[in-house]
């Protein structure tokens, strides 16, 4: 070393010397082995994994509560569940199977039967039918009296009827003799927005609407439900907001997020998920530019067109439009997991540990073992909402798994069975749309329209016509009308029964029985809402009003029976 420092060349000469004496398809060989770990790791291929596993595919795990009956009564005669789940091998990847569904997913070839329904707000949705062919009736849908089930299909994120893995699950339906319908997300499916309210993560009220509509309009047909994605996170949402009075039969969640808050920092957490933020932001302001007059005046139009992130466009469109604080509020406020426990619907839950959109840590596991009528199924692959298999990746497993539990669930006694209920509708969001001057709140809990002309010359409101709500195919059911028919009838019809000319003493018990009934109504009225929404024993309301209100009527007693008392001794020192 010292005789080839004195000769002029330094450590770093001699080591590039030796460097170029090794040939250079070595080198090469060296750079792709390294370019192919990287992208080996970076795409999460799993295709060494499969060859160790000999090609078996991994198994499907199964969660659920010990003493479920839906597992042993139906889960467990599915095969699918209690089998493996192999990908295709040239989409060993759940980024792969992901791109893969969004640019292709070889969907099959059929055409829908659109429905178009108008809810309470004048929002429209758009109902895309494939009933069975052997059901189908003059009117181009399903028979009133079909016994046939039928299926509800709620999309993913920007996703309407005709996306790919909708219509692979929509065929596989239909053709084992199901009708099955897609109730698209507002202002998908090409229909323009027509009321200032929009569809996010957690809105219910569209489905909870179709769904009534439904079951009114076909009430022998057994009726289930299957949300993909973010309609999984509003199916969820909604089943347990409804509990046990829900018409649904049963139900499927695909791929849910569960928690849109973790799900929001996962998705911005590594550079592969950054890029899938990034096109969904893209998909997200291509909806708005299609309905950009509504929005432009509703929202931040300037801070929608340069979001950049899912988190970014709810800032300046969902949170505004939706009357949220912030965008953490919208993402707890509507996260299915909160929902989990008060779910009364048998309901299966499917997720690939490996979803690059909706991250394994938002799995209510806990939440999903403790809930009797829910199974969670669970596969190491499958990406998000691929599940390809076979060679030829025609098939998506998670439909076959879909198919086959809702066939054993409507074979079974396990299908759940709606409960009658007292209660008023209530907007999952309670900022969605302010229509305080607009709305008076009924006697009986009902909520009518308020115009200039329902007031009298005395500014007190007068009797208040409200039209009535009729069951047809465009105009949605509200379930109030029924559950206060001839009460409600009797307060908005605008008729009165009408004393005739007699004595001035009837109208003096007249006019004092308004003026109590004006006094005993809001108290009455607050009573019904509080028991209504919360649940509370009228017995234990009346404890609170007592004990809260006792300091001022014992002060007033006290006042009262001590200006008695004073009176008769005045009198007899007087005497």
């Amino acid at each position: 070393m010292s005789e080839a420092v004195a000769g002029g060349e330094s450590a770093g000469e001699l080591l590039l010397r030796a460097a170029a004496m090794i040939p250079a398809e070595r080198y090469a060989i060296a750079a792709l082995f390294v370019v192919s770990v990287f992208v080996y790791r970076f795409l999460e291929l799993h295709v060494i994994g499969d060859l160790l596993r000999g090609f078996r595919g991994g198994r499907v795990e199964l969660t659920f509560h010990p003493a479920s009956e839906i597992y042993h009564g139906v889960v467990s005669k599915c095969r699918s569940l209690h089998g493996r789940y192999l990908a295709t091998p040239w989409l060993a990847s759940p980024h792969l199977q992901t791109l893969f569904l969004g640019i292709s997913g070889r969907p099959p070839s059929f055409t829908y039967k659109r429905q178009l329904y108008t809810v309470h707000d004048g929002g429209t949705v758009a109902l895309d039918w494939l009933p069975a062919s052997d059901l189908e009736g003059a009117d181009g849908f399903i028979s009133k009296d079909a016994s046939p089930p039928l299926a509800v299909v709620v999309p993913g994120l920007t996703s309407d009827s005709s996306a790919a893995y909708v219509k692979h699950l929509v065929c596989s339906m239909a053709s084992k003799g199901w009708n099955v319908v897609v109730s698209n997300h507002r202002g998908l499916g090409g229909v323009s927005i027509t009321s200032d309210c929009f569809y996010n993560g957690g809105w219910t009220e569209d489905i909870r609407e179709v769904i009534n509509y439904l079951h009114h309009k076909y009430p022998k047909t057994p009726l289930f439900c299957v949300g993909t994605s973010i309609g999984a996170n509003i199916l969820v949402k909604y089943l347990g907001e409804e509990g046990e009075t829900t018409p649904v039969a049963g139900a499927v969640s695909i791929c849910s997020p569960w928690d849109l808050l973790i799900g929001d920092r996962f998705i911005s957490r590594k550079l592969v998920q950054r890029l899938y933020d990034k096109a969904l932001a893209i998909g997200l302001k291509g909806y708005a530019m299609l309905h950009q007059p509504v929005l432009a005046r509703l929202a931040n139009w300037e801070g929608i067109k340069k979001s950049r992130s899912i988190r970014e466009f709810d800032h300046h469109a969902t949170c505004i439009v939706a009357r949220f604080e912030t965008v953490d509020t919208y993402y707890r406020r509507c996260s299915s997991a909160s929902y989990v426990g008060n779910v009364s619907v048998p309901l299966l839950c499917i997720n690939a540990l490996d979803d690059p959109l909706c991250t394994r840590e938002a799995i209510p596991w806990d939440e999903c073992r403790a809930n009797k009528n829910i199974v969670l199924a669970t596969t190491p692959n499958g990406g998000h909402l691929a599940f390809f298999q076979g060679l030829t990746a025609r098939r998506l497993w998670w439909v076959g798994a879909t198919s086959e539990f809702l066939c054993a669930l409507h074979d079974s006694s396990y299908m759940h069975r709606q409960k009658a209920q007292d209660r008023v509708l209530h907007s999952s969001l309670e900022s969605s749309i302010d229509k305080s001057p607009y709305v008076n709140i009924m006697e009986d809990g009902m909520v009518a329209p308020v115009t200039n002309d329902d007031t009298g010359n005395d500014g007190s409101p007068s009797n208040q016509k409200v039209d009535e709500v009729e069951l047809s195919d465009t105009v949605g059911v509200i379930e109030q009308n029924e559950r206060f028919p001839q009460k409600h009838i009797e307060r908005t019809s605008g008729v009165e029964s009408k004393t005739p000319a007699g004595s001035a003493d009837q109208q003096r018990e007249d006019t004092y029985s308004n003026k109590l009934r004006e006094i005993i109504t809001p108290v009455k009225r607050s009573i019904n809402q509080l028991t209504r929404y919360q649940g509370r024993s009228v017995w234990l309301l009346a404890y609170i009003a007592f004990v809260t209100s006792w300091p001022l009527l014992g002060s007033l007693a006290f006042i009262t029976f001590r200006k008695k008392i004073r009176n008769p001794l005045r009198a007899k020192k007087i005497v």
